[in-house]
């Protein structure tokens, strides 16, 4: 039995606690009692002591515990403990409650206090602001009322008109200049008279103080040199020298006289200055004409005035300028822009005056702007100073809208060749920044005067002078390169728009490219000047919208479906006049120059092992990155001719990429387009100027400077070059697909960069494939390479299962690129997708709808009768076909399709013989539309449009007929233009005789450098307008002439050697295209009702041709033995069937394309090989044994099965005699 005793709330220590139990306890142990207790864990138990007894509670000993008050009281006091306890833990929640209230309560007055403090700082910010705003206009009233007592003062001092004023008023000891700075106010009218007289007085000063004398100087040979006194002038050239008055030689002589003249053979005499500077020469003779001959043969007078450009540092700064530089550059600079700031505030007021010249002295902006000239003199030692204040105090931005009202003001007047006094501002201004020894420090680019000034609309026509100034050498290389350092933030720092029609990046363009085509006329214009002159256009010309993009296949889509958030920015339309100016400018001399500068210190004959240099590379990108924003820019047709003939830009640059792939080293050209990424490949940018001015090249090329003297370039550069543009074509169209849509880039690139670097790789691939196709056009005219070079090393399985797929990107590429797939797997494709249709519209179906009677010798007219009733649904279905003989009985033989074949093959051979009229051949016996078939048959056109259904529907059922037509031709079914170079196959007269007249573009010899042609035999070399020859041509059809006129008012217009490219194209153009366009129009209608047009875009006209008569060597005896089955007993080693074969196998061709025929029913076996022969050939055992009566009959077949029914005969000569009677007995369907 066990008890237990609680004990709670026990105060005190363990020992206390229990003194009441040990009273009368047996045996204790301080471990561990006999009762139980653990002592040692009763400090871990807390006041809860749980005691444990053992035993009998009966046999234990009673003990007495010595009465219940001491028990009661200990109770008590443990109870009175207990509750203090409670109390104290109660009290303690209670403070941490509270602390709790208090901490939430503060963080509450904290924000309370908070926006009490924010409110209480806004208001005495607001209260400062106050105070501070009616302070300022406090000071700024005692301000005004202290200059309009210093105004009053000036005046009383000065005079109202400032008639009291004296040169020493603008010394460094006067204070007139201080006070007039103080007080003045460009809005007062008065304060800006007083300027106005300020400034004139300022010029009468400076013209008091220039001294003059009488002088001669001797006689050099016959010349006499006078000092004398020019008072009564007052004309300037832009340095500050007297204005010659004689002619534009007499100009050059007296600018640099200042230096030394030069007398003839005497040698020269140095002009003696007296310690003063500026002097100024005029050189004239006494009849104020130079005479031809030597300049000994009449004497010259030198009238020397002395322009004391001295006097004006000592009106400002006494005789000591040095000690007083800082107060006088100070006054100077403040006047100086004050100047520019009263014309600027009161420009509106002054519009009539801005452009006037010096003679218009009375005008109140000429003495200011004067005064500017004056005080500016890149000779004066403040002139830095002025300049660099200027400059950083955004005067150029002042300037630019005083020019802009003045110009808006004078819009419609015409501009004086004269130098307005505001054209000489500006013409001080440019002549010293930048030139030595100029100390400007660099200024903003948005404050410079090439982003102010030179953003003007037509800067050049309101200041033509300037115009000559800023292009000279040294001056204009010097912006330009400045701009050009800036090109990546330039469109950033560009002033705000005038408006939509003239936008600032345009009229910046149209001003440098103006100045630039002066530029790059100079004999001495430098490599570093056309770079950076293309660096900054090429920019510029990339926010210029181009006239073809809306009309672009790759543009479009871009600019309508594609553009979305930030990038969608609409393209306001130009300025007519702007357009024109920017289009002016890049003319074929400024292309020309251009071109020829970046290209002259390098060769085309470069070695493979010469890797290109840097400046080779910055050449190459500099012409690439602008003419490939010219070419989406401007109209192809009039640069073009001159990239091609009159550069070297083809072999220049061909040889550079052929180095660059031959050593597999492309150097980046990214820095040349803003939107090209580093990871451009380095052909992107060549290729797309490359191949459009290539392209044209071969388009103007005759065939014997192709292939014979093979020039732009030889043979092996061009199977070269078909291998770098068949990967180049590749890695775009496939392989870059494919890894984009793989991967993730991890750099992000903005959608309008991403979108134009889409654009250029749309544009090079289609370039790429324009001139392979060209290239291998060539190649099937007189072959020169390997067809397989055109094709793509990656085409494969995959490849062409994809290719059949509408809407990937392998079907993609077989619309753009099909030479890139080998000809027999379009040829499948093709076939295969004519299964298809046939298998759409029930050409499998038992039942045939459309069953025609043909009688033999009547096929054209019944076939055009009956064919010419059926619906476009119907022409696609079966056909059927029961001949009617001569004797008007119906032909033996059910059509299961050898009838329709041999009656597509018979109707086909009659439509299309020239003895019919509506085609005539070549001299290679090419079918070609008469152009005289109206003469002939009246209904001509319909016939055209059933013979196009015709052939299309041999092609629909996979007959191939023998119908050779010309190359010009079949590029009609292709929608394609006919050039010069196809003319050889319709008439090689006439291409002769126009190869023969064409020497000459632009009075130049055609083939220039490149070719050298120009004086080989066969090319004339005369003046072509001594032939008499104009822009007409005769037409002869059946003994009927006709004249039509080339050019509208042909008649009158002569041919010469300017304009006879022109005239040889007009020419094969008219023989080519214009005189079949009736004809080849109807034919392509009726052909496109079965044949779609991309099912044919596949092929080039020769593998057209393929389709359509397919090729002699499809008649291999020995494939046709391999896709041969046997019946009726035969098999592949009995003796007939070796017979057969040996004399299959000894026919000449046309008994072979007999036989075919016969089994057939066509003459020419399947494009891609028997195999392909649906079904296939068989032999058939006739007669059943080898009986006299068996072997005595002919050879039967049933084309419908391609089954050839063979008596057993017994001998090679029997079987040989016996066939060839069967397939050339012409018997139609009898003999079956």
């Amino acid at each position: 039995m066990k008890e237990e005793w609680i004990v709670e709330d026990c105060p005190g220590n363990i020992g206390d606690m229990f003194n009441c139990l040990k009273v009368g306890v047996p045996s204790y142990s301080h471990e561990r009692s006999t009762y139980g207790v653990n002592w040692a864990k009763l400090a871990e138990k807390g006041n809860r002591i749980n005691m444990f007894f053992s035993g009998d509670s009966s046999t234990r000993k009673r003990v007495d515990l010595g009465g219940r008050s001491s028990k009661e009281r200990d109770r008590k006091n443990l109870l009175e403990q207990t509750r203090l306890e409670r109390n104290r833990r109660l009290w303690l929640r209670q403070q941490n409650s509270a602390a709790l209230r208090i901490q939430s309560f503060c963080s509450y007055g904290c924000t309370l206090i908070a926006l009490i403090l924010v409110v209480r700082v806004k208001l005495v910010v607001a209260i400062s602001i106050a105070v501070f705003k009616s302070k300022l206009q406090l000071g700024r009233k005692v301000v005004r009322t202290e200059q309009s007592k210093l105004r009053v003062k000036f005046r009383s001092i000065y005079g109202n008109n400032c008639q009291n004023l004296d040169r020493n008023a603008f010394g460094p000891d006067s204070d007139f200049l201080r006070q007039f700075l103080y007080f003045f106010n460009a809005e007062n009218i008065d304060d800006f008279l007083i300027l106005v007289q300020i400034c004139r007085l300022l010029q009468q000063f400076v013209q008091e103080s220039e001294e003059w004398g009488f002088e001669r100087l001797g006689w050099v040979g016959d010349y006499q040199m006078t000092i004398v006194p020019l008072l009564e002038k007052r004309a300037y050239t832009a340095s500050g020298f007297p204005l010659a008055t004689g002619d534009s030689k007499s100009r050059e002589s007296h600018k640099n006289a200042l230096v030394r003249m030069s007398f003839g053979n005497d040698g020269g005499v140095a002009l003696s200055h007296g310690g003063r500077s500026g002097w100024g020469v005029e050189m004239r003779n006494k009849s104020d004409v130079y005479k031809e001959g030597d300049m000994d043969e009449w004497s010259v007078r030198v009238e020397i005035k002395m322009y004391a450009t001295g006097d004006v540092v000592r009106l400002f700064a006494g005789e000591d300028y040095s000690n007083r530089c800082a107060l006088v550059n100070y006054r100077v600079k403040q006047f100086v822009y004050t100047c520019i700031r009263a014309v600027h505030q009161n420009r509106y007021q002054l519009k009539d005056q801005l452009l006037l010249t010096l003679k218009e002295s009375t005008a109140s902006a000429i003495p200011l702007l004067e005064v500017l000239v004056l005080l500016i003199d890149p000779k004066l030692p403040w002139s830095c100073k002025i300049v660099g204040c200027l400059s950083q105090n955004n005067a150029f931005s002042l300037l630019r809208e005083i020019i802009l009202t003045g110009k808006d003001n004078a819009e419609n007047c015409v501009y004086s060749e004269k130098e307005s006094s505001l054209e000489r501002v500006l013409t001080v201004l440019i002549c010293h920044i930048g030139q030595k020894p100029c100390i400007c420090s660099p200024t903003d680019p948005a404050y410079s005067f090439s982003l102010q000034i030179l953003t003007i609309p037509f800067l050049w026509h309101v200041f033509p002078n300037l115009k000559q100034v800023f292009a000279k050498q040294g001056l204009g290389q010097h912006y330009i390169h400045q701009m050009a350092t800036w090109v990546p933030n330039l469109i950033n720092s560009l002033p705000m728009d005038i408006s939509e029609e003239f936008p600032t990046y345009a009229c910046l363009l149209g001003n440098i490219l103006e100045t630039g085509g002066i530029a790059l006329s100079r004999p001495d214009c430098s490599y570093d000047m056309a770079i950076d002159l293309a660096a900054v256009t090429t920019f510029l010309l990339e926010s210029y919208p181009s006239p073809t993009r809306s009309n672009g296949r790759e543009n479009s889509k871009i600019a309508e479906d594609e553009m979305t958030g930030e990038d969608e920015v609409m393209e306001a339309a130009l300025d007519r006049k702007l357009n024109q100016q920017i289009c002016n400018a890049i003319d074929t001399r400024f292309l020309l120059q251009l071109t020829n500068i970046l290209f002259r210190d390098f060769s085309s004959a470069n070695g493979l092992d010469c890797e290109p240099e840097d400046r080779e590379v910055a050449a190459v990108g500099a012409v690439c990155g602008f003419l490939h924003v010219i070419f989406n820019t401007l109209p192809l047709e009039k640069i073009m001719t001159v990239l091609a003939y009159r550069t070297e830009l083809v072999p220049i640059l061909w040889n550079f990429m052929k180095r660059c792939h031959e050593n597999k080293k492309w150097s980046s050209l990214c820095e040349r387009l803003s939107y090209l990424s580093g990871d451009a490949p380095g052909w992107l940018l060549p290729l797309s100027v490359f191949c459009p001015v290539y392209k044209h090249m071969l388009m103007i090329v005759d065939n014997e400077e192709y292939y014979e003297q093979e020039k732009p370039l030889s043979l092996k550069d061009i199977r070269s070059l078909i291998i770098l543009l068949r990967q180049a074509l590749w890695q775009l169209l496939w392989v870059n697909h494919t890894t984009s849509t793989n991967s993730v880039k991890s750099v992000p690139v903005s959608t309008a960069i991403k979108k134009q670097f889409e654009a250029i790789q749309q544009r090079v691939s289609n370039v790429v494939s324009e001139l392979l196709s060209q290239l291998q056009d060539w190649n099937n005219r007189r072959q020169f390479t390997s067809p397989s070079d055109f094709h793509a090393d990656g085409v494969n399985d995959y490849f062409i299962s994809q290719a059949v797929i509408e809407n990937t990107r392998a079907n993609e590429i077989l619309k753009q690129a099909p030479f890139l797939i080998p000809f027999t797997s379009r040829a499948k494709i093709f076939t295969s997708q004519l299964a298809a249709a046939r298998q759409r519209h029930g050409s499998q179906a038992v039942f045939t709808r459309n069953r025609f009677k043909i009688r033999r010798n009547h096929i054209l007219e019944d076939a055009y009768n009956q064919m010419s009733q059926l619906s476009e649904e119907d022409l696609r279905g079966l056909i059927r076909v029961a001949f009617v003989n001569e004797f008007g009985v119906e032909e033996a033989g059910i059509d299961g399709g050898g009838i329709f074949k041999d009656f597509m093959e018979n109707i086909t051979r009659a439509a299309f013989d020239v003895q019919y009229g509506l085609f005539k051949e070549t001299a290679d016996h090419l079918l070609y539309p008469n152009p005289g078939s109206g003469m002939i048959h009246e209904q001509h056109l319909q016939f055209f449009h059933f013979l196009g259904t015709l052939l299309a529907k041999a092609m629909f059922e996979g007959i191939l007929v023998d119908l050779p037509f010309a190359t010009f031709f079949l590029s009609k079914l292709k929608q394609k233009h006919n050039y010069l170079n196809d003319l050889p196959s319709l008439d090689p007269e006439l291409y002769r005789h126009l190869i023969f007249l064409k020497s000459r573009v632009d009075g130049t010899v055609l083939s220039s450098s490149s070719f050298n042609v120009g004086t080989k035999e066969g090319h004339y070399e005369g003046d072509i307008s001594e032939l008499e020859l104009y822009f007409v041509i005769v037409n002869n059809e059946y003994g009927e002439q006709t004249e039509e006129e080339l050019l509208p008012g042909g008649k009158s217009i002569r041919v010469t050697n300017e304009n006879v490219i022109t005239f040889i194209h007009l020419v094969a153009n008219h023989r080519l295209n214009f005189q079949i366009r009736q004809q080849s129009s109807h034919f392509l209608r009726g052909f496109q009702q079965l044949i779609q047009k991309d099912w044919i875009d596949m092929f080039n006209e020769h593998e057209l041709q393929l389709l359509i008569s397919g090729s002699l060597d499809s008649l291999d005896v020995d494939d046709l033995r391999q896709h041969t089955n046997y019946a009726g007993g035969y098999h592949s080693e009995h003796y007939v069937i070796g017979m057969f074969w040996e004399v299959l196998k000894g026919f000449s061709l046309e008994n072979k394309k007999n036989f075919l025929k016969f089994v057939t029913g066509c003459s020419r076996g399947p494009l891609l090989g028997f195999r392909y022969l649906e079904p296939l050939f068989c032999i058939q055992r006739a007669g059943g044994n080898a009986s006299e009566e068996a072997v005595d009959r002919l050879p039967t077949s049933a084309t419908c099965m391609n089954l050839l029914k063979l008596p057993p005969y017994k001998s090679k000569e029997q079987l040989e005699t016996k066939l060839l009677y069967a397939i050339n007995a012409d018997a139609g369907f009898d003999l079956s």
